[in-house]
C-alpha cells in the first residue's frame, strides 16, 4: 500500500464536482463515473485524456506516492498528519486559472503562492521519515538522465524530483495533449472550469491518499483541517 498527502477540495465543492465529472472518478467514494462527452470533444478522447490523471484523482501533489519506512505505521502517519495540520492556518491562494503545464493540461496559479510553498516544503520535510527509501528501480523509473540537477538531486534526498524550489502547484485535468489538440482542449477546459475559477481557492484542509495495490486508483483516506480545533470553532 502506497499513501500519499495531496490538498483536494471538499467532496461537495463545486470544483471537486466537476472534476470527478470531467475525470470520471470521485476520490472521496472511488466511484467511477460514465464519461461524458465535452464541447466537441467526444466520450471515447474526453476518457482517453484524462486515464492518466484519473487514476490518481482530483488533487495537488504535496507529499508523492510512498511506501511507509519498515519501521513506520498508518496509525502513527496519521497521528502526525493530524499534529501537523494543527499548526498550519487555512489560508487562500490566488486565482486558478486553465493552463498547458509542459505536455498535459491543470490548473495552476495566476501568481505564486508563497505560503503554498511553504506548506509543501515543510510537509516534505516533516514526513520523510514515513517514507521507505526508493529502490535502484524507483530510480529508474523517474528518467533520471531528463532530470535537471536540482531535480535529480531531489530525488535521491526527497524520493520526488518536483519539491522544494522545483515545486510548483497543480492539479492535473489532461494527460498528455499534442500539439495539434492544444486549442481544442483549451477551449473545452476553460468552457467547465472557468467559471468555478472566480475566486481564490481557500487551502482548509490536507488529505491523505492511499492506493490500494500497486497501479490501482488513489483515493481519499482522510481529510485534516488546518487550524487549532478552538481556532476552527470560533472562526
Amino acid at each position: 500500500m502506497r499513501y500519499a498527502i495531496y490538498f483536494t477540495p471538499p467532496p461537495h465543492d463545486p470544483l471537486s464536482t466537476a472534476a470527478a465529472n470531467w475525470l470520471g472518478r470521485n476520490v472521496y467514494t472511488g466511484d467511477v463515473l460514465e464519461p461524458q462527452p465535452a464541447g466537441d470533444l467526444s466520450i471515447r478522447e474526453v476518457a482517453y485524456l484524462t486515464a492518466v490523471p484519473r487514476r490518481y484523482g482530483f488533487h495537488a501533489n504535496l507529499k508523492a506516492p510512498f511506501l511507509l519506512a519498515p519501521d513506520a505505521t498508518e496509525a502513527g502517519l496519521m497521528n502526525a498528519l493530524m499534529r501537523f495540520a494543527g499548526t498550519v492556518s487555512p489560508f487562500e491562494m490566488p486565482l486558478l486559472e486553465v493552463a498547458r503545464l509542459g505536455n498535459f493540461f491543470g490548473l495552476s496559479p495566476v501568481l505564486p503562492s508563497e505560503p503554498m510553498q511553504c506548506l509543501a516544503a515543510r510537509i516534505v520535510e516533516a514526513f520523510d521519515p514515513f517514507r521507505a527509501g526508493l529502490t535502484d528501480a524507483d530510480i529508474e523509473r523517474r528518467d533520471p538522465d531528463g532530470l535537471t540537477a536540482p531535480q535529480f538531486s531531489n530525488l535521491h534526498r526527497w524520493g520526488y524530483p518536483y519539491v522544494m524550489d522545483e515545486f510548483r502547484f497543480h492539479m492535473s485535468l489532461t494527460g498528455p495533449v499534442g500539439p495539434r489538440e492544444t486549442q481544442r482542449i483549451d477551449r473545452v477546459l476553460r468552457t467547465l472550469f472557468e467559471p468555478l475559477l472566480e475566486r481564490p481557492l481557500r487551502i482548509a484542509s490536507i488529505a491523505l491518499f492511499v492506493e490500494q495495490e500497486s497501479g490501482g486508483p488513489m483515493r481519499v483516506h482522510s481529510q485534516h483541517p488546518l487550524g487549532k480545533v478552538m481556532a476552527r470553532r470560533s472562526a
